[in-house]
């Protein structure tokens, strides 16, 4: 599907974007891929990677700004939108950047994609977007919203958006595990709550379930992939076997247990082989009906059948009984 497109990530040189950038140039072969993000230290690292790949293309821009976004989308394909300020804490104590950011910059997105006629975008969110506590986890339920009714109206343009969601991605930046690593020479790892457990993903995963989403939609879902929720103990005493664990209380905004689902959305939730798919309560009425309308058709062909079958039988009776007999051997 990406091979001769031009594609473009927005929060491109984070985790996910390096990964995403590394699988999309091995596996496919687009026109153009372009990595969209504010931090040029970081254009320059990872473009060091790629000194001969004619196809990546770096774009300094913020997604705050829709003027940049406007330039950077012209002739584009297909946006993953990965952008985000996602720390739990330092969203709590910048509220207005993040929302900024996650709320503000989203609508940026999708206005700038739906004038550049975009044919798919993919916006990644979080477990904690899930019945959110946090300010993070509020901006990116937001976001997800925006997201999913924006397919209402990007009108003749046919722009489609859906959502990936899903939990801690396993050795980012800023996640539990490298911070563990780094300190478990000290012979003690924090732990906020010994009963916490997290979802956790590996990058790779993330990537497929993105690329899955890109295949699959129709609009307006919100793809969540089938993963492992894990004990924080667990993942320390794996990590630093030898460390104890000091319990030092939860941090502002964290939750004990993350939720993938929550329960008002399990209702329009369908499941497959190794992903849910959320639907919006709209889309969701409408497969209800759709299935109610094809239930009752179908009941309606087989009664018909019923009724109709026992009146065959007999006409084909009658007529083989009416009809001349030939006497056997002289046919």
């Amino acid at each position: 599907m990406f091979d001769n497109s031009n594609i473009l990530i927005t929060g491109g040189t984070g985790s996910f974007g390096k990964k995403f950038v590394k699988t999309i140039l091995t596996n496919y072969n687009p026109k153009k891929l372009i990595v969209f993000s504010r931090d040029e230290i970081k254009q320059w690292e990872m473009a060091k990677s790629y000194p001969e790949d004619n196809r990546l293309r770096f774009f300094i821009g913020d997604v705050r700004d829709k003027d940049r976004l406007y330039r950077a989308l012209a002739g584009v394909d297909y946006v993953v939108h990965a952008a985000a300020t996602k720390i739990v804490p330092i969203a709590e104590y910048n509220p207005f950047e993040c929302v900024k950011t996650n709320v503000l910059g989203a609508m940026n997105v999708i206005d700038a994609t739906i004038d550049q006629k975009v044919k798919k975008v993919v916006a990644l969110s979080t477990d904690k977007a899930s019945s959110p506590i946090n300010l993070y986890g509020a901006t990116k339920l937001a976001s997800d919203k925006l997201f999913t009714a924006s397919n209402s109206y990007s009108g003749e343009h046919g722009t489609r958006f859906s959502v990936v969601r899903y939990g801690n991605v396993a050795g980012s930046r800023g996640s539990v595990i490298p911070f563990f690593k780094e300190i478990r020479e000290q012979g003690t790892l924090p732990i906020t709550d010994l009963r916490m457990t997290r979802f956790l993903i590996t990058l790779s995963e993330a990537v497929k379930t993105v690329e899955y989403a890109f295949r699959e939609m129709i609009g307006s879902e919100i793809f969540v992939k089938k993963i492992p929720s894990v004990k924080i103990t667990d993942l320390a005493q794996i990590i630093g076997p030898d460390c104890k664990m000091e319990e030092v209380g939860m941090r502002p905004g964290e939750k004990l247990h993350e939720q993938l689902i929550s329960s008002d959305e399990s209702s329009h939730t369908y499941e497959f082989e190794d992903y849910f798919k959320i639907l919006s309560p709209q889309s969701s009425f409408i497969c209800r009906v759709y299935n109610k309308l094809t239930c009752n058709l179908i009941n309606f062909v087989t009664l018909l059948i019923l009724i109709y079958s026992p009146f065959v039988l007999l006409i084909k009776a009658i007529a083989a009984s009416t009809s001349p007999h030939v006497p056997y051997g002289l046919d």
